[in-house]
């Protein structure tokens, strides 16, 4: 004998089928917009950071001593050449150049004058390119910094293109050039110093 037959059940509704309940969707909504305000705080914010991080780099060679800063102001007047009893002729140093756009800046850097090798006293002039990658205008600065740190006080810029800001138009190439003179009084023991310049972008012209 056949047992009887079993009726056909209707299948459950999934729940990915059933409309959320208002509260969920409220509770989702706000929660988008709290999230869309936090993302929009974190573009400001890292914008904002970009044009801080001159002090802030200002700041961090000034407590830990790495990299030591010069000043960004002539040493003395531009002078042609430097007195004979001022050079040291009884000893050579060794200078390297190095040039770094730093992150939110568009540029490429790099020095034409890569190393030096010099009697302290002699006044030299030392070249860097930058080229605007960007299609606007935009404007940089450049932050120099001598290691070791205890020759930046010896390191004298006569004339230099870190004195003032620079604007480049889209496109833009140019040679900057520092005219310096490293002092005799520099430690004997120093035979090898590095003058770097790292290029901050600043606010100024968009187009």
């Amino acid at each position: 004998m056949m047992p009887p037959p079993v009726p056909p059940t209707k299948p459950c509704a999934t729940a990915a089928a059933m409309p959320a309940p208002p509260v969920v969707a409220a509770a989702t909504a706000a929660a988008n917009r709290r999230l869309v305000k936090r993302l929009l705080w974190l573009v400001a914010g890292a914008f904002a950071f970009g044009f801080a991080l001159v002090p802030l780099y200002d700041t961090f060679c000034r407590l830990t001593g790495i990299n030591g800063k010069t000043a960004n102001t002539p040493a003395a007047p531009l002078v042609a050449s430097a007195p004979a009893s001022r050079v040291d002729l009884a000893r050579t140093v060794s200078l390297d150049f190095v040039g770094t756009a730093m992150p939110g800046l568009p540029w490429e850097v790099r020095p034409i004058t890569g190393r030096l090798d010099l009697h302290p006293g002699e006044v030299h002039q030392a070249r860097f390119v930058v080229h605007n990658r960007s299609e606007r205008s935009i404007v940089g600065q450049a932050i120099p910094s001598v290691s070791p740190g205890n020759a930046a006080q010896y390191f004298n810029k006569l004339d230099c293109f870190c004195f003032q800001q620079q604007t480049l138009a889209p496109g833009e190439t140019r040679e900057l050039v520092v005219t310096f003179i490293l002092d005799p009084a520099l430690d004997p023991d120093v035979r090898d110093v590095t003058l770097s310049y790292a290029f901050f972008i600043q606010p100024g012209p968009r187009s």
